[in-house]
């Protein structure tokens, strides 16, 4: 399906306010008659919605995964909704920016109103979930911090989460390919057609600042372009990002929640496992129900994780 966003239109980068969004719709929606409730899945930094349906020998796309979970019993019928949330920058965090654009808005405002009036949806926060992986997981998170009342089911596979960890790494590598230049880095990139794998650190640190620490229709890095210090006054505007931090000030939103799940591999090389214990922990402290798993992975290929994630949800969202 075609969507013309309102919220998107002008954004600062020049983006498409004009996106596709890929539904899948369970074997029985034609001839059934009735109302399914929704998955909306989030894709990784990078990612966009018609990337979870790419045709791979070895590892089954969302919709072949889809079917022969519905197939074999382990999932009810349900829409898969995956909208595309890219941006020059890499993307959008699905959380507003000045720098990048309304994201947050478009997901949990125009883009489950355009699904509910074009598809036969239950149209309720407990038979509508959010589910997502890396940065995707973090999208999910934000749903459930802010949107319960629109989102009621999250589930985040190695979301973001305590930044400490999960992006200084990387400041260093993304200060020595920046070489003081941001938006010289950005045109270097897209004039690349081979994206090398060194530019992932910078733009991955350039795309979280039009995020996190816009200024206007641009941003601050959080570090200094000349010695590479990390400058504190942007580092805090990163911080109060982090769901790690956002738990004690949405403490009823998530304890409205039907399901709130929390994964990650105990090998994951931006330490999103210890980010999700840490977020565990926080949720512990203020009692709010949450499963929290681990397995035996890294941070990429791991789209198999997707089968707990929606297991969970089709044991608990609402179908009446």
């Amino acid at each position: 399906m075609m969507h013309e966003s309102e919220v998107l239109r002008g954004n600062a980068p020049g983006d498409p306010h004009i996106r596709e969004v890929w539904v899948y719709l369970p074997p029985c929606y034609d001839k059934s008659g009735v109302s399914y409730p929704t998955v909306y899945c989030l894709t990784g930094f990078t990612g966009r919605g018609k990337a979870l349906l790419n045709d791979n020998a070895f590892t089954p796309n969302l919709a072949e995964r889809m079917d022969t979970l519905i197939a074999s019993g382990k999932v009810r019928p349900m829409i898969v909704v995956m909208p595309d949330c890219f941006t020059y920058y890499g993307g959008s965090q699905y959380i507003n920016s000045t720098a990048t654009g309304s994201y947050e808005d478009y997901l949990s405002g125009e883009i489950v109103k355009f699904v509910d009036e074009n598809l036969r949806t239950l149209r309720r926060n407990d038979a509508r979930s959010v589910m997502g992986k890396s940065s995707g997981g973090y999208g999910a998170l934000i749903m459930g911090l802010r949107h319960s009342d629109v989102f009621g089911l999250i589930c985040s596979t190695a979301g973001d989460a305590y930044f400490e960890l999960c992006y200084i790494p990387d400041f260093a590598r993304a200060f020595r390919s920046i070489k003081g230049d941001p938006s010289a880095f950005m045109q270097r990139f897209w004039a690349e057609e081979r994206k090398s794998p060194h530019f992932h650190s910078a733009l991955n640190v350039i795309g979280m600042s039009a995020c996190y620490s816009a200024k206007g229709s641009n941003y601050d890095l959080p570090f200094d372009l000349e010695t590479g210090e990390i400058v504190e006054e942007v580092w805090q505007r990163w911080l109060e990002h982090d769901p790690v931090r956002l738990v004690e000030k949405h403490v009823e939103n998530l304890k409205n929640l039907k399901l709130l799940f929390l994964d990650a591999g105990t090998k994951d090389e931006y330490a999103l496992d210890i980010g999700a214990r840490v977020l565990a922990s926080r949720l512990q402290a203020f009692d709010i129900p949450h499963i929290h798993e681990e397995f035996d992975d890294g941070h990429g290929r791991i789209s198999y994780r997707y089968n707990r994630s929606l297991e969970l949800i089709s044991e608990r969202i609402s179908y009446s």
